[in-house]
């Protein structure tokens, strides 16, 4: 490898908390996840229709976030319980228009294996999301954020968050199922559906 690729991957690696090519060992336990995903690609139809099934889940990298109680927190905290993670931003407006079903999808499935993960990436004016959220009702979602945009950088590096809005289905071990570049309503039948059968209900 040449020596200044070299330094620009330990640079990226340093930034971002994650390798580009996760070792063995993940890699193995995202396999293991084929039957899920299986289940998921026949359901992947109405409105999620463009809800992307990889037929083998690969690992994602340990994205780095702002959690409920205002501390720094990451995705492998979450490990143990499947997440519908949702990048969105006010100055989005498809973004705002599924909010409500993101905030539907939570109170209809959330629970001790699953959480719908809405990560605002607004950048200014940090107290609009917030106003947002409560203006149109939005009570089940709890409230995530990362005001320098790093997490949209994050996937971007691993060819997902292509615009907004971004929403991927992760497994309780970091591995991803499933991946929506745009909007969906995520409290419809389908969207249920599919959620469903990432949790193997």
């Amino acid at each position: 490898m040449p020596k200044s690729l070299t330094i620009t991957v330990a640079l990226g690696l340093a930034l971002y908390g994650t390798s580009v090519r996760p070792g063995n060992a993940q890699a193995e336990s995202c396999a293991a996840a084929k039957p899920v995903a299986a289940r998921m690609q026949a359901l992947a139809t109405g409105e999620v229709a463009g809800v992307l099934v990889p037929a083998v889940p690969k690992p994602l990298p340990n994205l780095a976030f702002i959690g409920p109680g205002g501390k720094p927190m990451q995705l492998s905290a979450l490990r143990g319980k499947t997440v519908l993670l949702n990048l969105w931003a006010t100055w989005c407006a498809p973004c705002r228009k599924e909010m409500p079903a993101l905030d539907r999808l939570q109170a209809e499935l959330g629970g001790q294996d699953f959480e719908v993960v809405a990560v605002t990436i607004d950048q200014r004016n940090l107290d609009r999301p917030r106003a947002f959220l409560q203006e149109i009702g939005v009570t089940k979602l709890a409230y995530y954020s990362d005001p320098s945009a790093k997490i949209f950088q994050q996937l971007r590096a691993v060819d997902r968050a292509l615009g907004m809005p971004t929403t991927l289905i992760i497994d309780p071990k970091g591995c991803e199922l499933g991946y929506l570049a745009g909007p969906a309503d995520w409290a419809s039948e389908d969207a249920l559906k599919l959620v469903r059968a990432a949790l193997g209900r």
